[in-house]
């Protein structure tokens, strides 16, 4: 099967290489996998700013229909629609684990990274890391369960986003989207940022029903915007998804005296901030990473219900044999979510 695969360590060493496809082992499913989407991250492992041990395959957004079930799984079929937790192996035993938050385990290894992901057509997990997707629900917007659940676990959970909170979120894209989604949905007014270029990115946000979408660099005033939105005294929760400094900078300028932090998107190298004002406002700063497995069942429901809307955000698809045009788009920031659909390499 073809494989989106990172060769080498080093900016660059990723190409499409076929391999053989996997086979289940004691405890483990092999998924047929639907869509994949591409991260933010999967984009940092093609320059290398993100750790992996190649050779291993890339993509850990997914859903799809179960292949093949090894020995001792229960509970599951060949042709159950899924969608699977990213992390391969955790150690069950570290305070972190015990704790219900194995995304800080130090022996954690995840798909995409450090074991075979999804950018191909099959895909061997643990079965114990599967969730049933609901029948009403798209596979192609299932495959969005994983930065959905990342957004959950960062807004609801870290920042504790509630009704009646001012809320500012720079970056408008996937990960914003569905970080202002759910915010609204918890109840909170939302004030999105976005950075030029991002006008069609802001136009989704409006069309989502989000309720202050603004462009910095143009003629209107940020104030005059953020003070309609988020009242004179400033944003109770600020949440920086686009991974880009300045945003930094903009919402220090943004939260209220005791309001709080949420660090979402990951700069790649250190980026400068007047960290003093953090003492001056009394401000809680918060980083979140990846997902705990409590935030997925509610991401499946809140897709399932149609609180947020993953199929908006669904901009092109490619087959896993044009990697380079799919790669192009998102480093280009065509659309929004770009897919890879393994199937269109075998269909006929």
């Amino acid at each position: 099967m073809l494989a989106v695969r990172k060769t080498a360590a080093g900016p660059g060493n990723v190409s499409v290489q076929e391999i053989s496809e996997p086979v289940a082992g004691p405890g483990q499913v092999v998924i047929e996998v639907a869509a994949a989407g591409i991260c933010g991250t999967d984009v940092h492992i093609v320059h290398d700013e993100f750790p992996t041990e190649p050779p291993v395959t890339l993509g850990h957004e997914l859903a799809g229909r179960i292949a093949e079930v090894g020995s001792g799984v229960e509970g599951w079929q060949p042709g159950d629609r899924v969608t699977s937790e990213t992390y391969f192996f955790t150690c069950g035993s570290c305070r972190w684990c015990r704790n219900g938050r194995p995304n800080l385990c130090a022996m954690r290894r995840s798909i995409g990274s450090r074991e075979n992901g999804a950018f191909a057509r099959f895909l061997a997990v643990p079965a114990r890391n599967l969730h049933r997707v609901p029948d009403s629900l798209p596979l192609e917007a299932a495959a969005l369960t994983e930065p959905l659940a990342c957004v959950v676990h960062g807004v609801s959970d870290v920042a504790g986003v509630r009704a009646g909170d001012r809320v500012a979120i720079t970056g408008p894209g996937p990960i914003g989207l569905l970080a202002a989604q759910l915010a609204r949905a918890e109840g909170a007014q939302v004030l999105l940022i976005g950075a030029p270029g991002d006008e069609a990115r802001l136009e989704t946000a409006h069309r989502l029903g989000v309720e202050g979408a603004f462009l910095l660099g143009g003629q209107a005033d940020l104030g005059e915007a953020a003070a309609e939105v988020l009242g004179p005294d400033g944003a109770d929760v600020v949440i920086e998804c686009s991974g880009a400094g300045p945003a930094a900078g903009t919402l220090l300028d943004l939260v209220a005296k005791g309001g709080r932090w949420c660090q979402m998107g990951l700069y790649g190298r250190p980026v400068e901030l007047a960290f003093d004002e953090v003492c001056y406002r009394e401000l809680r700063v918060t980083g979140t990473n990846a997902t705990v497995p409590s935030a997925w069942p509610r991401a499946l429901r809140l897709l399932a219900d149609g609180l947020v809307n993953a199929e908006a955000l669904i901009s092109a698809r490619f087959p896993v044999s044009a990697w380079d045009e799919a790669l192009a788009a998102v480093t280009a920031r065509e659309g929004l979510k770009v897919l890879l659909t393994p199937g269109a390499d075998h269909a006929g």
